[in-house]
């Protein structure tokens, strides 16, 4: 299904995803594969569909190992990551947020995933607005960080 709303979304700097949709009840659904569900379609899911589609498709990250909506404690009050990639040993490896392409990449976005990673300790952070994309590795032993140019194949992880 093509809906108007869908078709409204901006394209984004991420190759093309082919979305499941349909009505719901006066709003139009994406199907998640992930979360093995359909749920509202906002900008923000609009990117998050074709983002995870993209890790997927062209960067080889499988996809049993990368979940949607994950929930952890952060001071006491329940958070959600939008995804993470966990490795072969059930660890937690990325954090990567997703905002609508209308949100700008400020510190305060930067910020919000730093504080998640505070529980997680991944040592791959990625923010995308679906326009712009910025990818973090932090090296832990030696207590450093840089930013990559390009999102990284799974390999390479």
């Amino acid at each position: 299904m093509k809906s108007e709303k869908a078709l409204s979304y901006p394209p984004l700097s991420l190759p093309a995803a082919d979305l499941r949709m349909e009505m719901k009840e006066g709003y139009v659904a994406v199907f998640d594969p992930l979360r093995r569900r359909y749920v509202r379609l906002t900008p923000e899911e609009w990117v998050r569909q074709h983002f995870t589609a993209f890790l997927i498709g062209h960067k080889g990250y499988p996809a049993g190992l990368l979940g949607n909506e994950v929930s952890l404690t952060l001071n006491g009050m329940t958070r959600r990551c939008d995804s993470v990639l966990y490795g072969l040993d059930h660890q937690p490896r990325m954090i990567i947020e997703y905002k609508a392409p209308t949100v700008a990449l400020t510190q305060k976005v930067f910020d919000q995933i730093w504080r998640y990673n505070t529980v997680l300790r991944v040592e791959w952070l990625i923010v995308s607005n679906g326009l712009q994309h910025v990818v973090c590795h932090l090296d832990k032993e030696n207590g450093t960080y840089a930013f990559l140019a390009e999102v990284p194949m799974y390999e390479e992880l």
